[in-house]
């Protein structure tokens, strides 16, 4: 078990299931993702830049999102209260999986 993995084991069954898609989608829009534990968090190295999650008792931080002013408006509704570059999902909503494959998509494309 790698570190990530070891990561995602430490939630509850529901948490860990998010944890586990979220994780998958890097693997699946960009092969070859790395992936490894930076800031206590799981980091993904996409081209040249690094993405993160986060797991918290309501929801699921996403983070650096900024630079894809082409997807503002599909953003907004996520966009944590007071910042610029994070994304939060909570936990008593569907994961936005279309959403968060184009942003990793994106910001591979950026690296």
């Amino acid at each position: 078990m790698n570190e990530v993995e070891k990561y995602i084991a430490q939630f509850e069954p529901e948490i860990k299931e998010r944890l586990i898609v979220l994780r998958q989608l890097f693997f699946d829009v960009v092969p070859g993702t790395e992936e490894s534990i930076r800031y206590k968090m799981p980091a993904f190295t996409v081209g040249k830049e690094h993405l993160y999650f986060a797991a918290y008792k309501k929801h699921i931080g996403f983070y650096p999102v900024y630079g894809l002013t082409e997807m503002e408006e599909q953003l907004t509704p996520f966009r944590a209260k007071g910042t610029k570059d994070s994304l939060h999902f909570p936990h008593n909503k569907p994961l936005p999986v279309e959403l968060i494959k184009e942003i990793v998509r994106l910001k591979g494309k950026k690296g």
